[in-house]
């Protein structure tokens, strides 16, 4: 099992290119079932839980190749199967999003529950909730949804919480019904909107995404189409606080700036230099770190998926900083891992209150999920000598190449094999 090495003490400079968004590729490439003709899809990254979708679809009998250069070309014109098994959806939640595509284009679909990080219990139930509003059957037996419908028709759906994969899976869903669909209570992130262009470039009708109402009129069919997937926003996050925690100087290069505006804020209140660009933006960190409360909300608020990176960060703060999670009930795993690294961190509930200005000295830790392995490489960057992040496949289902780009900017860190 791989593992990663960092030595503390080295200010990160120079130039850092973001890959393209994990959870904008996950949903095209669940859409590309949605027509038999090709799909090519531009700058998707290449990890573990992209791969893990292409042997989902090859699974099902799509031809489908994904190569380390970003190009990916499918085509479902013949699927041999309408199941996602257990054994390939119980390491990745968006495993979920073949769902709406499958009942949506053949009526009929077989999908086991996801699995995934272990942040959180993350129902699918808005999901099945809006499935039968547009006139489907959903039983979940021995631990899979088999869903059926007639005929999908179009619904007012009222989500009772925010929901990106559940927005997106109604979104595909409705798209070849009949009639016109209202998503109400939408997620709004920017890979909303990028599987939306997406369905648009297919033949969809779409409109709204962006805001909390969508509207989708159904169409008979959909075409082929080429796709370029958004950078990765919290790639790009991750290493704006690289840049903070050691006081170092990074240009964060293939971004747009204004998908982050509230974590780029957030970094200027705690006092680093933000110089925005068109296609990116640069972070200079300070010595002076000020303790700063946060909260995550759904976008365009602070995202939960940056959570765990900040508290890294407020360990070097100047004074107290109470960060408040609403998203998932169990994401606070990472602050026993920053504790053994000299952390002061107490756990109150949905609360972490992060006490700085002690110095974090180099362990052995091990990630429990996708961003707090993430973390934890911040941490031992700012760590005194070395520390070793055990269970780093975590951190391959989403950064791609991370430790490269790290060393690219003059950290000391590499991968152990």
């Amino acid at each position: 099992m791989d593992k990663i090495r960092v030595v503390g003490g080295k200010a990160l400079h120079g130039r850092v290119e973001v890959s393209g968004a994990k959870n904008a590729a996950l949903p095209a490439m669940a859409a590309t079932l949605l027509t038999a003709e090709t799909i090519r899809l531009e700058n998707i990254p290449y990890v573990k839980d992209i791969l893990t979708t292409r042997t989902l679809l090859e699974s099902m009998g799509v031809a489908a190749s994904v190569s380390e250069d970003g190009a990916g070309e499918f085509k479902a014109d013949a699927p041999t199967s309408l199941e996602a098994p257990y054994e390939l959806v119980k390491t990745m939640r968006a495993s979920v999003l073949v769902l709406g595509p499958l009942l949506a284009r053949f009526k009929k679909a077989r999908v086991s529950l996801p699995g995934g990080c272990a942040i959180g219990a993350r129902p699918i139930n808005l999901h099945l909730q809006g499935l039968e509003k547009m006139g489907a059957k959903c039983e979940v037996t021995h631990g899979y949804v088999d869903a059926t419908a007639e005929a999908l028709r179009g619904a007012y759906i009222q989500m009772d919480t925010v929901t990106v994969t559940g927005t997106e899976n109604l979104m595909m869903a409705a798209v070849l019904a009949e009639g016109v669909t209202v998503l109400d209570n939408a997620a709004c992130e920017p890979e909303v909107e990028n599987l939306a262009d997406m369905l648009r470039a297919m033949g969809a009708e779409i409109e709204g995404d962006g805001t909390r109402t969508i509207r989708i009129r159904g169409v008979k069919r959909l075409k082929g189409c080429r796709h370029k997937v958004i950078p990765d926003r919290i790639e790009a996050g991750t290493f704006a606080i690289a840049a903070a925690i050691t006081q170092g100087d990074v240009e964060i290069a293939n971004c747009n700036p204004k998908h982050l505006t509230s974590v780029l804020t957030q970094l200027n209140l705690v006092g680093a230099e933000i110089s925005l660009g068109e296609n990116g933006f640069r972070v200079r960190g300070h010595a002076a770190v000020s303790s700063k409360n946060v909260t995550t909300f759904p976008y365009p608020a602070f995202p939960t998926d940056m959570q765990a990176q900040y508290m890294a960060l407020m360990t070097q703060g100047d004074g107290t900083a109470i960060i408040t999670e609403t998203i998932f009930e169990n994401r606070f795993m990472h602050a026993q891992e920053l504790r053994r690294m000299g952390a002061d961190i107490v756990v109150e509930g949905r609360q972490a209150v992060v006490r700085g200005g002690k110095p974090l000295t180099g362990a052995k830790v091990q990630a429990s999920d996708l961003r707090a392995s993430a973390s934890l490489v911040l941490a031992g960057l700012a760590a005194q000598g070395e520390t070793v992040i055990d269970r780093v496949y975590h951190l391959d289902r989403g950064y791609c190449r991370i430790e490269a780009k790290m060393a690219g900017l003059g950290a000391e860190i590499e991968r152990i094999h």
